[in-house]
């Protein structure tokens, strides 16, 4: 069993409860680490819209010394990832590799130096935007597009290596994003707007625009994201996943939980339950080489190229 994970909101929540990577009370968890072959998990600290200026630099540093300590105390089971290349040698080794991301682009404080302090921290992700706005541009709740702030920014993150992850931007940010950056982007937590009409989806075209740039797309658990009933159950993902790949995306689909951070169905809620996934897949008759790429090895493959 195999599982890259581009999104989960896990690590505030853990530094909330003063909890480490065995808590039974969230849905990521490394209570059953034994059943994975290979495991690697991206932890954002997720910084709400109402957290601006040096209380959300000062709340991204909370959290990322949470997170250093508990790689520490934890080191048998965990280990934070600093380039590509680690994300192998780590799960060589029956540990889950550790990604460090940032939701929101408000953990800068309006600074563009935050970006180098961000990359020195070990971040290799960063969500530009949340809901709404910040210093960067807007989310879906909005209709603005990217900030010459925001501008400034992708080109800084490209700089020191840090994705720029696009869920939660509306639908000009995107296209502002795809005008201005010069590497391959991904959207960690998004699916189709065509399966699933939530404005936090991907156009058709959105998606077809990550293919060409060799990016990625995760897959979201979270209900609301999943189908319009609501309900997002198993064959929800199915039916993504499906499309993605008529659409060409077999190199580029992902996995993007959204563990901690969204409503989940309970067959779908642990990364064991994810995992499973693909063997039912398999069963669906998607071949066994693509099915792997979806779990594990598009995603490994572009931090390899990217970070």
């Amino acid at each position: 069993m195999k599982l890259f994970d581009l999104h989960c909101d896990t690590l505030v929540t853990l530094g909330e409860k003063k909890a480490d990577f065995f808590c039974p009370e969230t849905q990521f968890s490394l209570c059953e680490r034994e059943k994975f072959q290979r495991l690697c998990q991206t932890m954002a600290i997720f910084v709400p819209d109402q957290v601006r200026g040096e209380d959300a630099f000062a709340y991204f540093l909370k959290y990322k010394d949470y997170l250093d300590q508990l790689l520490q105390r934890q080191s048998e089971v965990a280990e934070k990832v600093s380039c590509g290349e680690d994300i192998g040698k780590i799960t060589d080794q029956g540990k889950c590799a550790v990604i460090l991301a940032v939701e929101s682009g408000a953990a800068l404080g309006g600074k563009l130096a935050r970006v180098d302090d961000l990359a020195e921290s070990g971040v290799k992700v960063m969500t530009l935007v949340w809901n709404g706005r910040n210093e960067l541009g807007s989310g879906h709740d909005t209709e603005e597009g990217l900030t010459p702030f925001g501008r400034e920014v992708i080109r800084k993150m490209e700089e020191r290596r840090i994705i720029v992850d696009v869920s939660h931007l509306n639908d000009r940010g995107f296209d502002e994003v795809c005008e201005i950056a010069e590497h391959p982007f991904a959207a960690t937590h998004s699916n189709l707007r065509s399966i699933c009409s939530h404005p936090r989806n991907l156009k058709e075209e959105q998606f077809c625009k990550v293919i060409m740039r060799r990016g990625l797309v995760g897959i979201n658990l979270h209900q609301q994201f999943l189908s319009d009933t609501g309900e997002g159950k198993e064959e929800d993902v199915y039916r993504h996943i499906d499309r993605m790949l008529e659409l060409g995306g077999e190199n580029v689909i992902a996995c993007g939980s959204d563990f901690d951070g969204a409503d989940i169905h309970p067959s779908l809620n642990t990364p064991v339950k994810y995992a499973k996934l693909a063997e039912q897949m398999l069963k669906r008759g998607i071949k066994e080489a693509v099915v792997d790429k979806i779990f594990f090895e598009n995603a490994e493959r572009f931090f390899r190229e990217n970070v």
